[in-house]
Protein backbone atom coordinates (compact mmCIF):
# COMPACT_ATOMS: atom_id res chain seq x y z
CA UNK A 1 0.00 0.00 0.00
CA UNK A 2 1.39 3.09 -1.11
CA UNK A 3 1.51 6.82 0.81
CA UNK A 4 4.14 8.15 2.52
CA UNK A 5 2.00 9.20 5.77
CA UNK A 6 -0.18 7.28 7.78
CA UNK A 7 -3.41 9.35 7.54
CA UNK A 8 -6.26 7.93 6.01
CA UNK A 9 -8.41 10.21 3.94
CA UNK A 10 -12.06 10.83 5.64
CA UNK A 11 -14.90 12.54 4.27
CA UNK A 12 -18.52 13.70 5.71
CA UNK A 13 -21.73 16.04 4.33
CA UNK A 14 -24.57 17.39 5.17
CA UNK A 15 -23.99 17.88 8.73
CA UNK A 16 -26.69 21.03 9.57
CA UNK A 17 -25.02 21.90 12.94
CA UNK A 18 -28.12 24.36 13.27
CA UNK A 19 -29.93 21.20 14.54
CA UNK A 20 -28.19 20.38 18.93
CA UNK A 21 -28.04 16.78 17.01
CA UNK A 22 -25.94 17.34 14.64
CA UNK A 23 -23.77 19.83 16.81
CA UNK A 24 -23.16 17.57 19.31
CA UNK A 25 -21.64 14.95 16.62
CA UNK A 26 -19.49 17.48 14.92
CA UNK A 27 -18.17 18.12 18.55
CA UNK A 28 -17.13 14.35 18.84
CA UNK A 29 -15.70 14.14 15.49
CA UNK A 30 -11.90 13.37 15.76
CA UNK A 31 -9.81 11.37 13.58
CA UNK A 32 -8.10 8.27 14.26
CA UNK A 33 -4.41 9.47 13.43
CA UNK A 34 -2.74 12.77 13.52
CA UNK A 35 -2.16 12.43 9.74
CA UNK A 36 -6.10 12.24 8.61
CA UNK A 37 -7.29 14.78 6.07
CA UNK A 38 -11.44 15.12 5.85
CA UNK A 39 -13.09 16.67 3.63
CA UNK A 40 -16.47 18.63 4.04
CA UNK A 41 -18.76 18.06 1.21
CA UNK A 42 -21.27 20.81 1.64
CA UNK A 43 -24.05 22.15 3.99
CA UNK A 44 -22.57 22.51 6.78
CA UNK A 45 -25.45 24.96 7.82
CA UNK A 46 -27.00 27.77 6.76
CA UNK A 47 -25.61 30.71 9.21
CA UNK A 48 -22.12 32.44 8.45
CA UNK A 49 -21.14 31.52 12.18
CA UNK A 50 -22.42 28.27 12.21
CA UNK A 51 -20.21 27.48 9.18
CA UNK A 52 -17.08 28.83 10.86
CA UNK A 53 -17.80 27.51 14.20
CA UNK A 54 -17.59 23.79 12.82
CA UNK A 55 -15.13 24.48 9.84
CA UNK A 56 -12.78 25.83 12.83
CA UNK A 57 -13.12 22.95 15.49
CA UNK A 58 -12.52 20.73 12.22
CA UNK A 59 -9.75 22.21 11.20
CA UNK A 60 -7.90 22.35 14.31
CA UNK A 61 -8.18 18.63 15.02
CA UNK A 62 -7.49 17.43 11.45
CA UNK A 63 -4.12 17.66 9.45
CA UNK A 64 -6.19 19.14 6.69
CA UNK A 65 -9.78 20.11 6.03
CA UNK A 66 -10.83 20.43 2.72
CA UNK A 67 -14.35 22.50 1.97
CA UNK A 68 -17.18 22.51 -0.78
CA UNK A 69 -19.84 24.24 -0.09
CA UNK A 70 -23.46 23.21 -0.44
CA UNK A 71 -26.42 24.54 -1.70
CA UNK A 72 -27.14 25.66 2.10
CA UNK A 73 -23.93 27.57 2.70
CA UNK A 74 -25.00 29.75 -0.60
CA UNK A 75 -28.81 30.63 1.58
CA UNK A 76 -29.05 34.40 1.78
CA UNK A 77 -31.61 34.54 5.11
CA UNK A 78 -32.63 37.61 6.89
CA UNK A 79 -31.76 36.19 9.80
CA UNK A 80 -27.72 35.55 9.40
CA UNK A 81 -24.73 38.17 9.77
CA UNK A 82 -24.15 37.86 6.46
CA UNK A 83 -26.47 39.09 3.59
CA UNK A 84 -24.28 38.72 0.97
CA UNK A 85 -26.10 37.18 -2.74
CA UNK A 86 -24.53 34.63 -5.34
CA UNK A 87 -20.94 34.67 -5.89
CA UNK A 88 -20.35 37.86 -3.53
CA UNK A 89 -21.35 35.13 -0.93
CA UNK A 90 -19.67 32.16 -1.80
CA UNK A 91 -16.12 34.56 -2.42
CA UNK A 92 -16.86 35.36 1.68
CA UNK A 93 -17.12 32.03 2.33
CA UNK A 94 -13.58 30.97 0.77
CA UNK A 95 -11.95 33.75 2.36
CA UNK A 96 -13.11 32.63 5.88
CA UNK A 97 -11.70 29.03 5.18
CA UNK A 98 -8.03 31.04 4.02
CA UNK A 99 -8.28 32.57 7.02
CA UNK A 100 -8.78 29.06 8.81
CA UNK A 101 -6.13 27.05 6.82
CA UNK A 102 -9.09 25.02 4.89
CA UNK A 103 -8.49 24.29 0.92
CA UNK A 104 -11.40 25.22 -0.95
CA UNK A 105 -12.21 24.90 -4.71
CA UNK A 106 -10.10 28.10 -5.79
CA UNK A 107 -7.07 26.80 -4.51
CA UNK A 108 -4.78 24.71 -6.36
CA UNK A 109 -5.50 21.35 -6.30
CA UNK A 110 -3.38 18.99 -3.17
CA UNK A 111 -2.01 16.06 -3.33
CA UNK A 112 -2.67 13.58 -0.75
CA UNK A 113 0.33 11.20 0.52
CA UNK A 114 -1.49 9.05 3.03
CA UNK A 115 -2.18 5.31 2.82
CA UNK A 116 -3.69 4.51 -0.42
CA UNK A 117 -2.24 7.21 -1.92
CA UNK A 118 -0.64 9.40 -3.75
CA UNK A 119 -4.19 10.93 -5.16
CA UNK A 120 -5.26 14.38 -6.51
CA UNK A 121 -7.84 16.13 -4.43
CA UNK A 122 -10.48 17.90 -6.74
CA UNK A 123 -12.63 19.75 -4.33
CA UNK A 124 -15.67 21.39 -6.88
CA UNK A 125 -18.09 23.88 -7.16
CA UNK A 126 -20.36 22.99 -9.62
CA UNK A 127 -24.42 23.04 -8.63
CA UNK A 128 -26.87 21.85 -11.02
CA UNK A 129 -29.10 23.54 -13.70
CA UNK A 130 -31.94 21.32 -13.96
CA UNK A 131 -31.02 18.64 -16.32
CA UNK A 132 -32.12 16.04 -14.59
CA UNK A 133 -35.64 16.27 -15.72
CA UNK A 134 -38.31 14.24 -14.20
CA UNK A 135 -40.15 12.22 -16.78
CA UNK A 136 -42.25 13.47 -19.29
CA UNK A 137 -40.49 17.03 -19.26
CA UNK A 138 -38.14 17.96 -22.28
CA UNK A 139 -37.42 21.85 -20.06
CA UNK A 140 -36.28 23.43 -17.18
CA UNK A 141 -39.83 25.66 -17.36
CA UNK A 142 -41.81 22.20 -17.62
CA UNK A 143 -39.21 20.63 -14.89
CA UNK A 144 -40.44 23.57 -12.59
CA UNK A 145 -43.82 23.38 -13.09
CA UNK A 146 -44.27 19.64 -12.39
CA UNK A 147 -42.16 19.96 -9.11
CA UNK A 148 -44.71 23.18 -8.57
CA UNK A 149 -47.70 21.00 -9.58
CA UNK A 150 -46.79 17.59 -7.23
CA UNK A 151 -45.98 20.59 -4.33
CA UNK A 152 -41.83 19.75 -4.36
CA UNK A 153 -40.01 22.47 -5.11
CA UNK A 154 -36.58 23.33 -2.91
CA UNK A 155 -36.05 25.94 -1.30
CA UNK A 156 -33.54 27.51 -3.38
CA UNK A 157 -35.63 28.89 -5.82
CA UNK A 158 -36.34 31.39 -3.40
CA UNK A 159 -33.22 31.92 -0.91
CA UNK A 160 -30.30 30.71 -3.40
CA UNK A 161 -29.23 33.94 -5.45
CA UNK A 162 -27.66 33.60 -8.64
CA UNK A 163 -25.70 37.23 -8.59
CA UNK A 164 -24.33 38.51 -10.92
CA UNK A 165 -25.21 35.53 -13.28
CA UNK A 166 -28.77 35.57 -14.78
CA UNK A 167 -30.31 31.99 -13.22
CA UNK A 168 -28.32 29.30 -11.36
CA UNK A 169 -28.75 27.66 -14.15
CA UNK A 170 -25.95 29.85 -15.68
CA UNK A 171 -23.61 29.83 -12.71
CA UNK A 172 -23.85 26.58 -13.19
CA UNK A 173 -22.26 25.98 -16.63
CA UNK A 174 -19.84 29.03 -16.12
CA UNK A 175 -18.77 27.01 -12.79
CA UNK A 176 -18.32 23.59 -15.19
CA UNK A 177 -16.52 25.25 -17.93
CA UNK A 178 -14.37 26.56 -15.30
CA UNK A 179 -13.60 23.74 -13.45
CA UNK A 180 -12.92 21.25 -17.03
CA UNK A 181 -10.01 23.72 -17.69
CA UNK A 182 -8.68 22.48 -14.44
CA UNK A 183 -9.60 18.90 -14.93
CA UNK A 184 -8.22 18.69 -18.15
CA UNK A 185 -4.65 20.35 -17.30
CA UNK A 186 -4.24 17.40 -14.72
CA UNK A 187 -1.24 14.83 -14.69
CA UNK A 188 -3.23 11.92 -15.88
CA UNK A 189 -0.18 9.99 -13.74
CA UNK A 190 -1.85 10.50 -10.27
CA UNK A 191 -5.36 9.77 -10.05
CA UNK A 192 -8.04 12.37 -9.01
CA UNK A 193 -10.50 12.26 -6.47
CA UNK A 194 -13.54 14.14 -7.47
CA UNK A 195 -15.42 16.00 -4.38
CA UNK A 196 -18.71 17.75 -5.63
CA UNK A 197 -21.91 18.29 -3.31
CA UNK A 198 -24.11 18.01 -5.93
CA UNK A 199 -23.54 14.20 -7.51
CA UNK A 200 -22.03 14.07 -10.66
CA UNK A 201 -23.93 11.44 -12.44
CA UNK A 202 -27.97 11.10 -12.14
CA UNK A 203 -27.84 7.56 -11.57
CA UNK A 204 -27.89 8.01 -7.41
CA UNK A 205 -30.75 10.15 -7.48
CA UNK A 206 -33.57 7.51 -9.27
CA UNK A 207 -34.33 6.31 -5.49
CA UNK A 208 -34.97 9.47 -4.28
CA UNK A 209 -38.38 9.59 -2.35
CA UNK A 210 -39.84 12.97 -4.90
CA UNK A 211 -37.92 11.88 -8.23
CA UNK A 212 -39.03 15.32 -9.04
CA UNK A 213 -36.43 16.52 -6.91
CA UNK A 214 -33.50 15.40 -9.29
CA UNK A 215 -33.16 18.54 -11.31
CA UNK A 216 -31.68 20.28 -8.05
CA UNK A 217 -29.10 17.65 -7.51
CA UNK A 218 -27.04 17.69 -10.31
CA UNK A 219 -25.90 18.61 -14.01
CA UNK A 220 -25.82 16.20 -17.09
CA UNK A 221 -22.72 18.12 -18.19
CA UNK A 222 -20.79 16.16 -15.55
CA UNK A 223 -22.17 12.97 -16.52
CA UNK A 224 -18.85 11.10 -18.00
CA UNK A 225 -15.91 13.06 -15.87
CA UNK A 226 -15.27 10.02 -14.09
CA UNK A 227 -14.38 7.83 -16.76
CA UNK A 228 -13.04 11.12 -18.92
CA UNK A 229 -10.38 11.80 -15.99
CA UNK A 230 -8.10 9.16 -14.16
CA UNK A 231 -10.40 8.85 -11.30
CA UNK A 232 -9.81 7.00 -8.08
CA UNK A 233 -13.03 8.17 -6.15
CA UNK A 234 -16.22 10.34 -6.30
CA UNK A 235 -17.20 11.72 -3.14
CA UNK A 236 -20.56 13.95 -3.06
CA UNK A 237 -23.55 14.18 -0.60
CA UNK A 238 -26.94 16.35 -1.21
CA UNK A 239 -28.63 13.51 -1.15
CA UNK A 240 -29.35 12.29 2.67
CA UNK A 241 -28.99 8.88 1.29
CA UNK A 242 -25.48 7.98 2.60
CA UNK A 243 -23.99 4.48 0.39
CA UNK A 244 -21.60 3.26 -2.21
CA UNK A 245 -22.39 2.79 -5.78
CA UNK A 246 -20.20 1.75 -8.38
CA UNK A 247 -20.52 3.36 -11.62
CA UNK A 248 -18.25 2.36 -14.99
CA UNK A 249 -15.73 0.55 -12.23
CA UNK A 250 -15.58 3.67 -10.21
CA UNK A 251 -16.35 4.27 -6.45
CA UNK A 252 -19.10 6.52 -5.53
CA UNK A 253 -19.44 7.41 -2.08
CA UNK A 254 -22.24 9.49 -0.74
CA UNK A 255 -21.16 10.63 3.08
CA UNK A 256 -23.94 12.79 3.99
CA UNK A 257 -25.03 12.51 8.05
CA UNK A 258 -28.38 14.18 7.22
CA UNK A 259 -31.42 15.62 9.56
CA UNK A 260 -32.16 14.31 12.91
CA UNK A 261 -35.22 13.10 11.76
CA UNK A 262 -33.57 11.42 9.13
CA UNK A 263 -30.95 9.55 11.11
CA UNK A 264 -32.90 8.61 13.99
CA UNK A 265 -34.90 6.23 11.99
CA UNK A 266 -32.32 3.82 10.22
CA UNK A 267 -31.54 0.54 12.03
CA UNK A 268 -28.37 0.72 11.15
CA UNK A 269 -25.93 3.89 10.74
CA UNK A 270 -22.43 4.28 8.47
CA UNK A 271 -20.24 6.11 10.60
CA UNK A 272 -20.22 9.83 10.29
CA UNK A 273 -17.12 10.12 9.18
CA UNK A 274 -16.92 8.06 6.11
CA UNK A 275 -13.02 6.41 4.93
CA UNK A 276 -12.12 6.89 1.20
CA UNK A 277 -8.67 5.97 1.34
CA UNK A 278 -7.20 3.67 1.48
CA UNK A 279 -10.35 2.12 -0.07
CA UNK A 280 -12.00 -0.01 2.64
CA UNK A 281 -10.76 -4.01 2.50
CA UNK A 282 -12.32 -6.52 1.37
CA UNK A 283 -14.72 -4.71 -1.02
CA UNK A 284 -15.01 -5.94 -4.38
CA UNK A 285 -16.36 -4.19 -7.43
CA UNK A 286 -19.96 -5.69 -7.52
CA UNK A 287 -22.86 -5.02 -10.74
CA UNK A 288 -22.67 -1.26 -12.65
CA UNK A 289 -24.50 1.02 -10.03
CA UNK A 290 -24.76 -2.04 -7.31
CA UNK A 291 -25.76 -0.91 -3.55
CA UNK A 292 -24.63 -2.50 -0.34
CA UNK A 293 -24.46 -1.61 3.06
CA UNK A 294 -20.65 -1.38 4.04
CA UNK A 295 -21.64 0.10 7.82
CA UNK A 296 -18.57 -2.59 9.38
CA UNK A 297 -15.70 -2.04 6.52
CA UNK A 298 -16.22 1.52 7.33
CA UNK A 299 -15.08 1.51 10.53
CA UNK A 300 -12.24 3.85 11.27
CA UNK A 301 -10.06 2.82 13.98
CA UNK A 302 -7.37 4.89 15.70
CA UNK A 303 -3.72 4.48 14.77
Amino acid sequence: MSGTTRGRLLATSDIHVRHPENRAIVEAMRPGHDDDWLLVVGDVGERLDDVEWALRLLAGRFAQVVWVPGNHELWTLSRDTLLLRGEARYRHLVDLCAGLGVLTPEDPYPIWTGLGGPVRIVPMFLLYDYTFRPEGTSNKEEALAAAYAAGVVCSDESVLHSDPYPTRDDWCRARVAQTRVRLDECPRDVPLVLVNHFPLVREPTRILRYPVFAQWCGTELTADWHTRYNVAAVVYGHLHIPRTTWYDGVRFEEVSVGYPREWRSWRTRRPVLRQILPAPIGERVPPWGATRDESESAVVPPG
